[in-house]
């Protein structure tokens, strides 16, 4: 898989349809787009492997000068999609998420290695080692209380999410905002989800806020972490519909489908490199 964005100008795709065809290389899928804002150009290249009689390594290797040739700017990578993605779940109380995602991981649906579940509450432990996964339980002070103990904590989770080195870590309804510093180490790695009444309805309660208002859609948002709470790249959204019939009670169940089903989207266009970055905007091929 090749993956690359750069300023846009002609002969770009000739370039590297014929770099690939040098090699013999089968393109099975391929995607492109141009930012008119930006005049950034965006493509996606998925090669049969079998096609080309190189590795992962050596295909980079060779790729090099010719992302050079393209401009100094030039944003690439190349992935090979035999390696079976590693991904950390962060987590706190609300179990939806990393059931879903146990779920389709157990199901094959994703094929992952969860390679652990690290909660600052322990109540997901058992559902967590249940599917056969390490659960680490890491300890956090009452909000405001000791910022010594929260960065310590969050060290510790550091320590254990490294140890993996996860292509993905996903905050699966985790309620604890990362560091500034774990959100540049991560960058591009970690994966929130979040209720689709922010900004409108912050603080507490936000059902019970929206339900006051009579909202029509609640939706959510995956997106990529950085240090502005929840202002990250976009990676995934979707909305379903309420009405002046729903209770809160139905709003909230309503609510967590839909952040499974975007969570889970997200993270599948992730781990199959579909998504390019630039700036804080995205392209989800």
């Amino acid at each position: 898989m090749i993956s690359l964005g750069c300023p846009d100008r002609t002969g770009i795709v000739a370039t590297i349809a014929g770099f690939l065809a040098e090699l013999g290389g089968w393109i099975v899928e391929a995607s492109y787009h141009t930012d008119p804002d930006t005049n950034w150009f965006f493509t996606r290249q998925e090669v049969r492997v079998d096609s080309l009689a190189l590795t992962a390594e050596e295909l980079r290797e060779r790729f090099a000068p010719v992302a050079a040739s393209l401009g100094e700017r030039t944003e690439w990578r190349i992935s090979d999609t035999g390696e079976r993605q590693r991904v950390v779940i962060l987590v706190s109380k609300a179990a939806h998420c990393l059931y879903d995602l146990l779920g389709r991981v157990a199901a094959g649906e994703l094929d992952v290695e969860v390679s652990a579940v690290i909660g600052n509450h322990d109540g997901l432990a058992a559902v967590t080692q249940a599917h056969g996964i390490p659960f680490h339980h890491v300890r956090f002070p009452r909000a405001g209380t000791d910022e010594a103990a929260r960065l310590a904590a969050f060290a510790e989770i550091r320590k254990i999410v490294d140890s993996h080195d996860p292509h993905a870590v996903v905050l699966a309804r985790f309620m604890q905002v990362l560091p500034v510093e774990l959100c540049a180490a991560w960058a591009g790695r970690a994966i929130n989800i979040h209720h689709s009444f922010l900004p409108s309805f912050i603080g507490a309660r936000p059902y019970h806020q929206a339900h006051v208002r009579g909202v029509k859609l609640v939706g959510a948002t995956c997106h990529y972490v950085t240090a502005e709470l929840d202002a990250g790249p976009i990676i995934e959204q979707d909305v379903i519909r309420v009405d002046h019939t729903d209770s809160i009670d139905d709003m909230v169940r309503k609510g967590r489908d839909i952040e499974k089903v975007v969570l889970a989207r997200g993270l599948r266009s992730h781990l199959e490199d579909r998504v390019l970055m630039h700036g804080n905007r995205t392209v989800v091929f």
